[in-house]
């Protein structure tokens, strides 16, 4: 999936240089002027645009073709560039339904589905561990299931409730039979 990702990624990145260069010598051939800009300013930015797009579009590719040959998860910075990828992605094809049509929304959305396959297929690696206070993780030193029964006295004989209860509600009322402490708070 990666592979496939890496490919139709680096394909995005010529298409979107292309676009953007040809968007500049549009601008500059027939001399558009927006807000008294000048036309060599709107080519200059739009073929800067572009290049930066197109280069981040291949190094996200670089990154999903690393992911596909070593078949490993790739690391935080690696998922958060392919994160914002995506995230490009599901934005140009929300405004490429209103400028190009359904069919360039369909492309780019495939896009997105591919670039968050290859991150949700490979889990994150190992090594990056739980975040510092996340609390107890499974098999921190939680006893087996066998061993919580007995480590609660289950199994063992029955000598009586195990906690002193005082038969005195919160209010300083007696306790009546079958009622917890509280109940008569919450159906007054």
């Amino acid at each position: 999936m990666a592979a496939v990702a890496a490919v139709v990624v680096t394909g995005g990145a010529a298409v979107l240089g292309l676009v953007h260069w040809i968007l500049g010598l549009a601008a500059d051939r027939q001399e558009m002027s927006l807000g008294g800009v000048s036309p060599t300013a709107i080519r200059a930015g739009a073929w800067s645009a572009g290049a930066a797009l197109a280069a981040y579009l291949l190094l996200c590719g670089a990154l999903l073709a690393r992911t596909a040959i070593r078949d490993v998860a790739p690391h935080r910075v690696a998922r958060a560039a392919l994160a914002a990828a995506a995230v490009l992605h599901a934005v140009l094809g929300a405004l490429a339904v209103g400028l190009v049509g359904w069919a360039a929304f369909a492309v780019l959305i495939v896009v997105f589905g591919l670039i968050m396959l290859t991150l949700t297929l490979y889990p994150p690696p190992e090594d990056a561990g739980p975040a510092a206070g996340s609390g107890p993780q499974v098999g921190d030193g939680d006893p087996d299931p066998g061993e919580q029964g007995a480590q609660q006295g289950q199994g063992q004989p029955d000598d009586g409730p195990g906690v002193a209860v005082d038969p005195v509600d919160e209010r300083g009322r007696p306790a009546v039979e079958g009622e917890r402490p509280g109940d008569a708070q919450r159906f007054a």
